[in-house]
């Protein structure tokens, strides 16, 4: 089953690899994904490492989704140009999947790294989309 997952769209990061486990996705780094200094935006790095995590969980249960419960993330050196993603699963429980990934950049060099706590939930329909004119806040 193909689940749209429109903040990854949004993002550009697209899947290349998830069954038995492991993962891997891409992305290949827009303007508006650098921060300040030029280099990609550490919640960018760490949305990657997510997605690859998560990949890697839903790979081992067909039909159920999989919700973040917890991420640790180490920036180890900035990350420019084209990024992958590598997440595999560590130990799997009943409920529980632990996970771990790492991005690097084209020359092989490691950026980031993560682990996660995934917990397994079944996929219910669809929730209606957001409209299109967000709903003012409180003054």
């Amino acid at each position: 089953m193909a689940v749209e997952y429109p903040f990854v769209a949004h993002l550009g990061i697209e899947r290349r690899l998830s069954e038995g486990g492991v993962s891997e996705v891409v992305l290949a780094p827009l303007p508006e994904h650098l921060n300040s200094f030029g280099v990609v935006h550490g919640g960018v790095l760490m949305t990657l490492l997510d997605v690859a995590m998560a990949a890697a969980a839903r790979s081992l249960q067909a039909g159920m989704g999989v919700v973040t419960i917890e991420l640790k993330t180490s920036f180890l050196r900035p990350a420019r140009g084209p990024l992958s993603s590598a997440g595999r699963v560590v130990q799997r429980g009943a409920t529980l999947c632990f996970t771990e990934a790492s991005i690097s950049d084209a020359a092989g060099r490691v950026c980031a790294r993560a682990s996660g706590t995934f917990k397994y939930v079944r996929r219910q329909s669809a929730p209606a989309r957001l409209s299109a004119d967000p709903v003012p806040l409180a003054d």
